[in-house]
């Protein structure tokens, strides 16, 4: 039996008839760049998220470069952010010409130590990017106290984290803006790239809405050098399908994180997921660390042997962003960010999809169980 990573055929299936008919309203329409569905879209996924505003984007990425760029962020300002990450959340910011300053994550979350905040904002700090890492947010709140102390925006990427919850707050609505991708893979993924901008400043959202057309207002009149960073109508569509059933799958995928929790508790060479007291967790990806100091494997041998058996996984992330290579010049060494460095070496990712059945479940935990020997 194999058990793979994630199965989208099996959630298409489910939803099959309904995404049809909506792709075939979209077809029947001739309207395949914004017109209505967009529109709803953007409104659906705000309400979701407690937003007033909705703006949509051709993918997570430039959903975050959009920002940056209505935001005028650019050549000689600084954005504080995390290493450990997907590369788009550094690469917007280098791509318009800022300097990403990183501070260490926390070992138990792998999100933003919000204690390195403060220290790391210097005179060119413009805004502060936390990143809602695998289903959890951020610790907020001492976040945008820096923020609100220093003057600073606060663009949440909540890529991987629509529907996580800190105190009662959704992802996307706690800072100045937050950013969604709807990359298939996604807790609420489109039948291609997409993504989302959400905020509950007027001006903002206006600006960003403007900016996706290549900066004009009205057509063919340019206030800005901006980009194509249209959400497609077919894009819209499926999502507006499948966001009827993302508190159920966010529920299945707790559940399915709770029988993981239970069958690791006791084995000592595996760290399960930690969530914080105060956070709905929405688990986009169940990671596990395989402690190196416990375990008489390495993440990479229990990797290997899940794939002899043929059990999905993914590392994420094997190489924090301060050591790669296109980041070189920024000034960053091995050993400047422990923790993140300590994480790239031991985290794995295991299946956590809403149709995992709990006989998959139980392959990956008795192949994890048997490589680390517990």
């Amino acid at each position: 039996m194999a058990v793979p990573m994630l199965d989208l055929v099996a959630q298409y299936q489910s939803i099959r008839d309904e995404v049809r008919a909506a792709l075939e309203e979209v077809l029947e329409s001739g309207r395949y760049i914004g017109g209505p569905k967009v529109s709803q879209c953007e409104q659906a996924v705000a309400d979701y998220s407690g937003c007033r505003y909705g703006v949509g984007a051709s993918s997570g990425t430039d959903a975050i470069l959009n920002v940056l760029m209505s935001l005028g962020i650019g050549p000689g300002d600084e954005v504080i952010t995390t290493p450990f990450t997907f590369f788009a959340t550094v690469g917007c910011i280098v791509r318009v010409g800022a300097k990403p300053v990183f501070v260490d994550i926390d070992p138990k979350t792998y999100n933003m130590d919000p204690s390195a905040v403060a220290g790391a904002v210097t005179d060119r700090t413009r805004a502060i990017m936390p990143v809602h890492l695998f289903g959890q947010m951020a610790q907020m709140d001492p976040i945008l106290e820096v923020a609100e102390r220093r003057d600073l925006v606060v663009i949440e990427d909540a890529a991987q984290a629509m529907g996580a919850e800190q105190k009662g707050r959704r992802a996307g609505s706690v800072g100045r803006c937050g950013c969604f991708s709807f990359f298939p893979s996604k807790n609420l993924g489109g039948v291609g790239d997409g993504g989302m901008i959400v905020t509950n400043d007027e001006a903002l959202a206006r600006k960003c809405r403007i900016m996706r057309d290549h900066g004009a207002e009205p057509r063919y009149y340019h206030k800005y050098v901006g980009g194509n960073f249209r959400l497609d109508a077919i894009q819209a569509a499926v999502i507006l399908v499948k966001l009827k059933y993302l508190e159920k799958w966010h529920a299945a995928r707790q559940a399915r994180a709770a029988y993981y929790d239970e069958r690791f508790s006791g084995c000592e060479a595996i760290t399960t997921p930690y969530v914080e007291p105060h956070n709905r967790m929405i688990y986009h990806q169940y990671v596990i660390r395989v402690r190196s100091d416990r375990s008489p494997v390495d993440r990479d041998a229990v990797a290997s042997f899940l794939d002899e058996e043929q059990i999905g996984h993914a590392v994420y992330y094997p190489v924090p962003l301060h050591l790669q290579t296109c980041f070189a010049d920024i000034g960053y060494k091995p050993g400047d960010f422990p923790h993140a460095e300590a994480a790239a070496r031991e985290v794995l990712a295991l299946p956590v999809y809403p149709e995992l059945t709990r006989e998959q479940q139980d392959k990956v935990v008795a192949a994890v169980t048997e490589v680390v020997g517990a």
